[in-house]
């Protein structure tokens, strides 16, 4: 039964906008300052700080070696201006919520980053703003808009004199809902199958039963209710053009936000590895490679819980029962705890301080990150107060890595 899997979680008192994770018991406070220090100076420019892209070990020997391909990934939730209200946010400097200087700010950190590749989350002016103007910076676009009424929603911008694009999926979560549909409706008629001479007394009595699904429609305990939660993913398959050609697949993501349903993020993560597996066979089949990939996004959940422990393991701590969910495991790890551990921290507000967002790489001999980008700590000057502020523009940090692949005969298209 699907319920076995909807997994009840502790209590948890909500704090901030949704989908502003809550703050649990596991997740480090810390006390902030209410406003930035910056506040008040009608004056001060909304410029948002760059860290640097830092080595790790082995970190090859330099961008642009002519045997190997060198690209920069970022994975960003810039925060939907949808969701920027004083009222979410009043420990925020107001100059710092306003559209037209977010909009400058957001634009010129990615400028700055440099990045080959965006995964962008909470992205809610897509066809007003990121996509022009990402595209007068040489950048090429895919994006899914979140289902239901949601506004914001994940795209992935990618350089196009780097990088083809070959094929794309999206992936709606709400298809979760279809998946249990198809089975309980399995269910039932196998427990309807009656001998030809009985009436259709059963028939009516199904009718009934119909209606009270009908009745219970909005019950958050009913399965089809509580994975109704109007999340999206986006995923594509790049060919990279220089010095070789080399398919990697690049898949971004938004999981559902609630701490107190951990069961949909979990059913969410297993639909999410299971397209991401069926992708990945049909693009090795349909251009006769063997793509590198990478997954990244906002997963809404920290590190060590059971989605990040599902995510890295390819198996869930508990058994899910949507039977045509196959265990389709990916030997994937987070690029972060790859090279020496998860940052403190990737969302920052005064009532939650903690990491949520991921960059996961499937190691190979060919494909290994050479590079992170730096974050704060927990003292950093610049996330005092909690953010949005002047050096942040999103209440999330971007993440990053850069990657090296090598050229390697078998995987070469």
């Amino acid at each position: 039964m699907i319920m076995n899997m909807l997994i009840k979680t502790r209590t948890l008192a909500l704090t901030g906008r949704p989908p502003l994770p809550t703050v649990t018991a596991s997740v480090r406070r810390r006390k902030m300052s209410t406003r930035t220090s910056t506040e008040g100076n009608s004056s001060s420019k909304v410029a948002p700080m760059v860290r640097e892209f830092v080595r790790v070990g082995g970190g090859g020997s330099g961008r642009g070696q002519p045997d190997c391909i060198r690209f920069r990934l970022v994975s960003y939730n810039i925060l939907a201006q949808v969701y920027v209200k004083s009222s979410l946010f009043p420990h925020s400097p107001s100059p710092c919520l306003r559209w037209k200087a977010r909009s400058q700010a957001l634009l010129t950190l990615l400028k700055n980053l440099r990045a080959d590749f965006f995964c962008l989350q909470e992205v809610d002016e897509y066809e007003s703003f990121y996509k022009k103007n990402m595209e007068d910076h040489g950048y090429s676009s895919i994006y899914v808009q979140r289902s239901g009424q949601k506004r914001d929603g994940c795209g992935i911008f990618y350089k196009n004199n780097g990088a083809e694009m070959l094929a794309k999926e999206i992936i709606e979560y709400n298809d979760l809902v279809d998946l249990l549909q198809g089975e309980t409706t399995k269910s039932a008629d196998k427990q309807n199958e009656t001998p030809a001479n009985i009436d259709n007394g059963a028939a009516s009595e199904n009718d009934s039963s119909v209606k009270s699904c009908l009745e219970h429609r909005e019950d958050p305990n009913d399965p089809r209710v509580r994975l109704k939660r109007d999340c999206v993913g986006i995923m594509a398959a790049f060919r990279l053009k220089d010095p070789f050609h080399h398919v990697v697949i690049l898949a971004n993501t938004h999981l559902y936000w609630d701490p107190e349903w951990a069961d949909v993020k979990l059913a969410q993560a297993k639909y999410l590895l299971s397209r991401l597996a069926q992708f990945k066979t049909m693009v090795t089949e349909k251009f006769g490679c063997t793509p590198s990939l990478i997954l990244s996004g906002d997963f809404n959940s920290t590190p060590g819980d059971k989605v990040y422990q599902y995510l890295i393991s390819g198996n869930s701590l508990s058994a899910s029962s949507i039977s045509c969910l196959e265990e389709l495991p990916l030997p994937i790890c987070s690029v972060y705890t790859f090279t020496g551990g998860e940052p403190p921290f990737t969302n920052c507000t005064p009532d939650f301080t903690n990491t949520l967002d991921y960059i996961f790489f499937s190691p190979s001999d060919c494909l290994k990150p050479v590079s992170i980008l730096e974050l704060p700590v927990l003292d950093s000057p610049d996330v005092a107060g909690g953010l949005p502020n002047y050096s942040h523009p999103s209440d999330h940090l971007p993440i990053g890595a850069e990657f090296e692949i090598t050229e390697d005969q078998d995987i070469q298209v």
